[in-house]
């Protein structure tokens, strides 16, 4: 399974809840819910809120505990979804229940939420679809055929080439 934004959110969720029915999972920029918050609108006193929007978060918030292998990519510039207070802290509440073996994470240096943004900024951004398929490739690898994805790290931004079609994460 694999999703961009609420999709990788998705796929977060459902490798915690319904392990059973994927090989594992790659999620980009997974979008972080977590039933003691705060979670996407920072400004708001989630303690406020109406019980009733309390359990709701609650039905769609993560955990870490995951059942199946997944790799987490996120851009380092991405502003929608900072990494310090969504990737980073999934990757952590993973650890913390003890499924960090089942998971990668890898920050793409200069990537951002939306590489259409690429176009306008070609020489601050990079597009990260050719690290989001090296990462499915890399998900495949492992779970078809028993190889360890690269260890957690930043992927660099390549110094020359073709930056748009080029990921040095391999599987």
């Amino acid at each position: 399974m694999t999703g961009i934004s609420n999709g990788g959110h998705l796929t977060r969720w459902q490798l915690e809840h319904h392990p059973e029915l994927y090989d594992g999972g790659v999620d980009r920029e997974g979008t972080l819910w977590t039933a003691d918050g705060p979670d996407l609108d920072a400004a708001c006193d989630y303690a406020a809120r109406p019980d009733a929007v309390r359990r709701a978060v609650a039905r769609v918030s993560l955990t870490g505990r995951i059942g199946k292998p997944l790799i987490t990519l996120q851009g380092d510039l991405d502003t929608l979804l900072p990494i310090a207070a969504d990737s980073d802290v999934y990757t952590r509440m993973i650890r913390e229940q003890g499924h960090g073996g089942l998971h990668r994470s890898y920050r793409i240096e200069d990537g951002t939420h939306v590489d259409g943004l690429y176009d306008s900024h070609p020489a601050r951004l990079r597009p990260m679809l050719p690290c989001y398929r090296a990462a499915f490739d890399a998900l495949v690898a492992r779970v078809e055929r028993g190889h360890r994805p690269p260890a957690d790290r930043t992927v660099s931004r390549p110094a020359s080439g073709d930056v748009v079609d080029s990921c040095s994460l391999r599987p």
